[in-house]
């Protein structure tokens, strides 16, 4: 991975093992064994339980990665709060003694309507990053998107993957896949490198991020960096100096500053051509934001929509992917017929997912949650949110009168309180 982003001249040769842990990027900053969450893992009731608990005790520069958002973190509560402006519309008197709550991703069927969303440096919250959550997907049936960005190479986590499906029951066997995201390299011949690495590597579908340009500003990262440099006595003037020019930062700090230099700043519409030739397979554009985007790529024949908005950590009032989903219902609902739909942003509860899926998706992305889980309790931790949300999910179906996702429908949720928010743009249909 580092070979793909260095330019030649930057090339030393060949790397004494012996100072491998001391030059890795993440090095400095990794996570250590975890030390005991404050909460057993059974009294976790909830996502917030857990949540609550990783907090604990991953480092605090874990704790500022994860939780860090957009300026004064406007986007990320847009997408916390947006969920509880939606409103189930329940039935009743309806056989739900069976519950089917599995579906497919791009084809390729899953044992739940959620996958791993990806993040980048999961090292930072677990000794064993990505294997991490590689092990805890394959163990409970869902899928898991891989982020260019993440700490362990390619190929061990897929490797990883194949070796724990040869261990998980039969009836969860086979089920978790991994997907790739793809950021953008600013040269297109590292990009098209990426890609079929991750395409010869047996990745089954390619999410491609558009909505990095640029690293959004993010204080809290921001004010922990300062912090850091002043107490190590390399802060002495009133201003910090522009990342540009400081060529010695280590560990996660460099390597943030490097890949940031490294997202491509002219990715357009035409840039999907040599994508897809690369590629041959199913893409997904994940940062969709608006429906008038949604409507173009549907109609370049993208096979999926990922309406995110980077978890809040990009542009400072950003709408959120269930705001995005609504204008979609309200200018373009055709296209919801035509590819699938994911989306992300704020999910803590089974219901969030429900009402996702009632207005369309086909799926929902899950990122900070399964951070904290292995954070605070490895492994078990994964198993343990996937459990609930699966609980939850159950629940909510069975209240909600319906026994298998495809009986999922809007006029299952009152969308009213956004829609009319989203009407001021026009108006066309009715949810």
């Amino acid at each position: 991975m580092v070979l793909e982003g260095l330019p030649k001249e930057k090339h030393l040769g060949p790397l004494d093992p012996s100072t491998l842990v001391a030059t890795l990027p993440c090095a400095g900053d990794a996570a250590s064994v975890p030390t005991a969450p404050t909460l057993a893992l059974g009294m976790c009731i909830d996502l917030d339980d857990i949540e609550e608990a990783g907090k604990t005790v991953v480092s605090e520069k874990a704790r500022t990665y994860i939780s860090s958002a957009a300026d004064n973190l406007h986007s990320l509560e847009n997408n916390l709060s947006d969920w509880s402006r939606i409103v189930f519309r329940p039935r009743v008197l309806r056989d739900v003694s069976a519950i089917n709550i599995s579906t497919s991703i791009l084809g390729i069927k899953c044992a739940l309507p959620f996958f791993v969303a990806p993040t980048g440096l999961v090292g930072l919250t677990h000794p064993e990053g990505e294997l991490c959550l590689t092990r805890g997907a394959a163990r409970t049936g869902v899928h898991y998107c891989v982020s260019t960005a993440s700490t362990r190479p390619r190929e061990e986590i897929m490797s990883c993957m194949r070796e724990e499906q040869a261990k998980v029951p039969r009836g969860v066997r086979g089920m978790s896949h991994l997907f790739f995201q793809l950021y953008v390299n600013s040269s297109s011949e590292i990009t098209k490198t990426i890609i079929r690495h991750a395409k010869e590597l047996g990745y089954k579908g390619l999410f491609v991020t558009v909505d990095t340009p640029v690293s959004g500003k993010r204080n809290a990262d921001s004010r922990l960096r300062a912090r850091e440099e002043l107490m190590s006595g390399g802060m002495t003037k009133a201003t910090i100096p522009p990342p540009e020019a400081d060529e010695d930062k280590p560990g996660v700090e460099k390597y943030r500053l490097q890949a940031a230099a490294a997202l491509s700043r002219s990715l357009n519409w035409f840039d999907l051509a040599w994508i897809r030739e690369e590629w041959d397979g199913p893409i997904v554009l994940k940062g969709i934001q608006t429906w008038e985007d949604a409507k173009q790529a549907a109609e370049m024949g993208v096979e999926g929509l990922y309406l995110s908005n980077h978890g809040g950590r990009q542009l400072h009032s950003a709408p959120s992917s269930l705001n995005t989903l609504i204008e979609i219902h309200t200018f373009c609902p055709e296209i919801l017929g035509r590819c699938e739909i994911y989306l992300d942003g704020g999910i803590r509860r089974g219901g969030d997912i429900l009402k996702a899926l009632c207005l369309g998706a086909r799926a929902v992305g899950i990122g900070r949650a399964f951070l904290y889980a292995i954070g605070a309790y490895g492994v078990d931790g994964f198993v343990k949110a996937t459990s609930i949300l699966d609980d939850e999910i159950r629940i909510s179906m069975r209240l909600l009168g319906a026994t298998k996702l495809s009986e999922l429908r809007p006029e299952m949720v009152n969308a009213w309180e956004i829609q009319r928010r989203v009407r001021r743009l026009g108006t066309r249909s009715r949810i």
